[in-house]
């Protein structure tokens, strides 16, 4: 694989990821851009403690526009897009509606609050294009190109990990309509938060009180046991295993382990990087078969924080989940989770294995 970084005409960073061996000259970025977006803010909610991010400029973002006018569809015919070359394999660049944005020195103050709790948005968010095929999806990667996805993954952990400030790095995809996804075209995107988000604070605390109590790794405890229990197990290859969990918040849910304890994609050996594409492929394909049509999910990269003195009880994992619980039917997030953050799953996690396991691909 190649890397070739660039500039796209606001000063945005593209970054290509070519698996053939030929140097790429970047094509020039012609368009007439106005600079980002740079009002992004963050405010403490005092009674949970947790950052809010508020990113008013994002309403104006760009929403399923057609495939003619799809901006992640290489340029051509005249028409420049977010990606200026004729083709490419996989690309990354930075978010032109971003969530987070480079810190610009702005001074925040409280108004009619507890306490000052306001700061810059500070952080960076990127898109991560999965291929220029407008109408495919991650499904329907080679194992290659899934390899290729892994490295630009790789590499943009690494890059986002070292900016100053950064102190969790989260990919992520989202798929479908269903999920709030703006542009059809298969892509992920990468966030740089400025703070240890609260998912991970929260698994960090469970996996302390498990150490401090039977003396264990809690992520390798987990893996153990369903491995052995083999009722949830998917699938299964020599580096990985996939399983829904026992306590499966959404009706399909799906959590990817490695086999050996890491704590982020850039530490996985290269036999790990190429065995995930071949369980990941497996999985999606068999989720697309669980109701015969492509299923909306969020696929979730939980990576170590970077700089937390607690890194080393973290443990890299990918969790998948959907929204669909059954053919034309949605789980919302109605009173008891959105309003108590208590789920309630009404389909039984062994269950779904079992019909993820017997599923045709």
């Amino acid at each position: 694989m190649r890397r070739t970084s660039a500039r796209l005409a606001d000063g945005r960073e593209i970054v290509y990821f070519d698996e053939g061996g030929a140097v790429r000259e970047p094509a020039p970025d012609r368009r007439d851009l106005p600079p980002s977006a740079t009002g992004s803010e963050m405010r403490l909610d005092p009674l949970l403690r947790e950052w809010v991010v508020v990113a008013s400029h994002r309403q104006g973002r760009t929403h399923l526009p057609s495939s003619d006018d799809c901006p992640l569809c290489p340029s051509s015919g005249g028409r420049t897009t977010e990606i200026p070359a004729s083709s490419y394999d996989v690309v990354a660049f930075e978010n032109r509606f971003p969530s987070l944005v480079a810190d610009d020195g702005r001074e925040l103050e409280a108004v009619g609050e507890l306490e000052p709790s306001r700061r810059v948005g500070a952080g960076r968010c990127e898109v991560l294009v999965f291929g220029s095929d407008h109408n495919a999806s991650f499904a329907d990667l080679t194992p290659g190109r899934a390899r290729t996805v892994m490295e630009a993954w790789v590499d943009r952990t690494r890059a986002l990990s070292a900016l100053p400030g950064v102190e969790q790095v989260y990919c992520f995809e989202n798929r479908g309509p269903e999920i709030g996804v703006t542009l059809h075209h298969p892509h992920g995107q990468i966030y740089a938060f400025p703070f240890v988000t609260p998912r991970t604070l929260r698994t960090l605390d469970s996996a302390e009180e498990y150490r401090a109590r039977t003396g264990g790794d809690l992520f390798a405890d987990v893996l153990r046991t369903e491995q052995e229990a083999g009722i949830r197990v998917v699938a299964r290859t020599a580096h990985w295993t996939a399983f829904v969990p026992a306590a499966a918040r959404w009706p399909v849910e799906v959590h990817l382990y490695p086999h050996r304890a890491v704590p982020d994609l850039p530490s996985l050996t290269p036999a790990e990087r190429d065995d995930f594409g071949l369980v990941y492929l497996d999985v999606l394909r068999r989720l697309d078969a669980l109701y015969d049509a492509p299923l909306p999910y969020i696929s979730a990269w939980h990576q170590a924080p970077v700089r937390d003195p607690r890194r080393g009880l973290a443990r890299l994992r990918l969790e998948l989940f959907s929204v669909r619980r059954a053919p034309g039917k949605l789980k919302y997030l109605a009173g008891t989770e959105s309003g108590m953050g208590v789920f309630i799953n009404d389909v039984a996690p062994e269950t779904t294995a079992q019909r993820l396991r017997e599923v045709a691909q």
